[in-house]
């Protein structure tokens, strides 16, 4: 068998139809992985539907906003009667905000929370009970600013430091029903989020804007949405079975070279 070889999982991952999402997806897929993605606008996914075809695997798509929890259930409790198992969960699924505490409503915070915290909660509570009987894996999309200081991102950081402390409380929980938890803190990724951004934020300059946020990593680079999906990719497969509880900086030196 190859090694990182996901032939006959079902992996279920949240917001996977574009940046980390897709690439994480993607790369399930042609491991050999059946494909549950959950996104808000599943209907816009042909084009991952069909790149997944080209990988001879399949990708499902669902309509779900992972905020709540009616839509949740509903949509894994359907993938588990398809398929009586949910092997994986990426809970990749995040919204994000730039703001200290001065200028992050209680709207923003509301709606930070609704996605990062409870969106997780919302999917390893729709999974766990199945996962319990036949073990199974769970990654969280945790961040550099669950660890670090980092300025203007007041609610994101909030988030994502629960995302890392819900990840330690599930590994030590679920240790003796075979279940791993463990979760990614990327830094910088180059999505269509960080584009977007800039092309908001910084009009005519987009090409400078680019270039200084790419030197905030000590690398000198963002990282690629593939390069997060090896690492997921890693932390799903048995070949990391012993691994469980554990946080994963994927961030071209930030947290340990920066300063």
């Amino acid at each position: 068998m190859t090694p990182f070889n996901l032939q006959g999982k079902i992996a279920v991952v949240t917001g996977g139809a574009s940046g980390i999402g897709r690439a994480i997806s993607l790369r399930f897929v042609a491991q050999g992985a059946y494909v549950h993605v959950l996104e808000l606008q599943a209907e816009n996914s042909a084009n991952l539907i069909s790149e997944a075809e080209k990988l001879g695997g399949k990708i499902k798509m669902h309509t779900c906003n992972v905020a709540k929890a009616t839509q949740v259930e509903r949509v894994i409790h359907q993938i588990i009667d398809e398929n009586q198992r949910i092997d994986i969960l990426v809970n990749n699924a995040g919204v994000a905000h730039v703001g200290n505490i001065e200028n992050t409503s209680e709207e923003d915070l509301d709606r930070l929370y609704e996605v990062n915290i409870k969106g997780i909660y919302n999917c390893i509570s729709a999974c766990i009970k199945n996962m319990k009987s036949k073990g199974g894996v769970i990654l969280n999309m945790a961040s550099i600013a669950s660890s670090v200081g980092i300025s203007d991102r007041f609610a994101y950081s909030m988030t994502k430091g629960a995302v890392l402390t819900m990840t330690y409380s599930v590994a030590k929980d679920y240790l003796e029903h075979n279940i791993r938890c463990n979760c990614i803190s990327p830094a910088r990724v180059h999505t269509p989020f960080v584009d977007g951004f800039i092309r908001k934020n910084y009009p005519g300059k987009e090409s400078e804007m680019f270039d200084a946020l790419s030197k905030t990593q000590p690398i000198g680079r963002m990282a690629k949405p593939e390069e997060i999906a090896n690492l997921a990719l890693y932390l799903c497969s048995n070949e990391a079975s012993f691994i469980t509880g554990t946080d994963y900086p994927i961030d071209g030196g930030f947290i340990k070279l920066n300063g």
